[in-house]
């Protein structure tokens, strides 16, 4: 799969809180941080759980699958590496199977036209050469093979 956003954009710099999601994402796993005690899903990860205040986590793997919850298209490059895919798609995704939770993303696959809020996608894997995997979406396929 070719990279939807240019190498030549920096890639996310793991802090201590999110360094197991992309250790996950590099096994191509889509893990989300969970409050052992009430179950409930956050991201991104932190120490504290907001709902009961515990210091308890596990990582969840959640299926990939969700919808659109809200996007912009950019018409402007916020970095020169942006430039040569203008325009392109910020997606907010919304995980089915973790709660609340959303994930900032893009849609790899649709023409700005074809975005809109409630598209259902599912998870693809964009690796990159510097190490990082990116977690990315597509329209679901069960849609393209509708039409």
């Amino acid at each position: 799969m070719p990279n939807y956003l240019p190498e030549s954009l920096p890639s996310p710099h793991p802090s201590h809180d999110d360094l197991p999601f992309w250790d996950y994402c590099r096994k191509h796993e889509l893990r989300i941080q969970q409050c052992a005690a009430c179950d409930a899903f956050r991201h991104p990860p932190v120490p504290v759980c907001a709902h009961c205040g515990k210091f308890s986590w596990k990582w969840t793997q959640v299926s990939g699958r969700g919808t659109v919850f809200s996007y912009t298209i950019a018409h402007h490059a916020v970095h020169p590496a942006l430039k040569e895919v203008l325009p392109y798609n910020i997606a907010v995704v919304l995980l089915e199977g973790a709660g609340t939770v959303r994930l900032v993303s893009n849609v790899i696959d649709a023409a700005p036209h074809e975005i809109h809020v409630d598209l259902p996608v599912e998870l693809v894997w964009e690796d990159l050469a510097d190490g990082m995997t990116l977690p990315r979406f597509r329209k679901r396929k069960e849609l393209v093979n509708e039409r």
